[in-house]
């Protein structure tokens, strides 16, 4: 891996702002009036609101019930959607979702809309408008789960996604962005070198995933998690980010090369106090940039925690400073 050489482009991640101690994974944010609404991985998706970024109430979860389709995918699936994506289009608000089954491309991403984010609004309903991507073991050398919207220069939407396996893998979306365009315009946005002789079915160790694509200035940031989550003190994420003039890429690291042939500036990762930081997402806000993200504490046994940070610009790539 490529550490940037420039101190400043590496921030400590002790001194994050921590929302009430909150447990989550995978956590993105929307902005509603003057409230924050966080979703993540959970039962039925988890969402926490807040005023502030720093303090944070529980919400009721998206689905109460499991989307009909997802037994089709995922054989007797107990409702625990991970990874969702939300944006704002058109006055709807889009929120994809992941089902799969643990360490398998048995997996799909699903979508739900909502005319707004707050349950106490008389149009509050979310509406599960079903799959929208499938990936299915021996026949795709990649994993449908992170989902991450994002809509180009011309308003062309797209969907990245991707875990382990053969990489990270972009779609052009249709309009209604339901399903994909057609005909089907497919990119491998980023990978690692894996064990190619192992079977379809096993995700290899080319350990990668959860791309966000971020628009500033006259480049697409493409921010992924390398290396393991999910397993506390054992866990070893980080993210690293590349960038391109074009949304499908090629999306280079700091140093030029490839992120679909390795490439990858590290933006943080853990420490002392954290075993591993990972999945993360980033939107402006109120003329800011802020950078959400889950880390494993090591001050409490590995637990999943929120993580806050504004990000700053340097030479034309992120960095990460503590909110004040």
């Amino acid at each position: 891996m490529k550490v940037l050489n420039t101190i400043f482009l590496f921030f400590i991640i002790s001194g994050s702002t921590f929302a009430q101690d909150i447990r989550v994974h995978d956590p993105v944010v929307a902005k509603q009036g003057d409230t924050f609404y966080l979703f993540c991985t959970g039962w039925g998706i988890s969402c926490f609101s807040s005023k502030d970024l720093k303090n944070w109430k529980k919400e009721s979860s998206v689905f109460s019930e499991k989307p009909q389709w997802t037994d089709r995918v995922v054989p007797n699936f107990k409702n625990h959607i991970w990874a969702p994506d939300i944006s704002f289009h058109n006055g709807i608000y889009y929120l994809y979702y992941s089902i799969s089954a643990f360490g398998k491309n048995t997996s799909a991403i699903g979508l739900a809309t909502n005319a707004s984010l707050n349950p106490n609004d008389e149009n509050y309903k979310w509406e599960d408008q079903g799959m929208v991507v499938q990936s299915v073991p021996n026949r795709d050398m990649w994993n449908a789960i992170d989902p991450n919207l994002i809509f180009d220069e011309n308003g062309t939407p797209w969907l990245a996604f991707g875990s382990f396996w053969n990489g990270l893998k972009m779609v052009k979306m249709n309009t209604d962005l339901k399903e994909p365009a057609q005909p089907e315009e497919w990119y491998t946005i980023a990978s690692r070198e894996r064990d190619y002789e192992l079977e379809d079915a096993n995700p290899g160790n080319a350990a990668l995933e959860a791309p966000f694509i971020f628009k500033k200035g006259g480049y697409y940031y493409q921010f992924l998690s390398w290396d393991y989550c999910c397993r506390g003190e054992n866990s070893t994420y980080k993210v690293v980010v590349g960038r391109s003039k074009s949304v499908t890429g090629p999306y280079v690291d700091k140093e030029g090369k490839l992120l679909n042939h390795g490439g990858g500036s590290l933006v943080i990762e853990g420490d002392e106090n954290w075993h591993g930081v990972g999945h993360n997402s980033v939107y402006s806000f109120d003329g800011k940039d802020y950078y959400f993200s889950h880390g494993y504490d090591a001050n409490d046994k590995g637990a999943p925690k929120l993580i806050v940070k504004e990000v700053v610009w340097h030479e034309g790539w992120p960095a990460l400073k503590s909110m004040e």
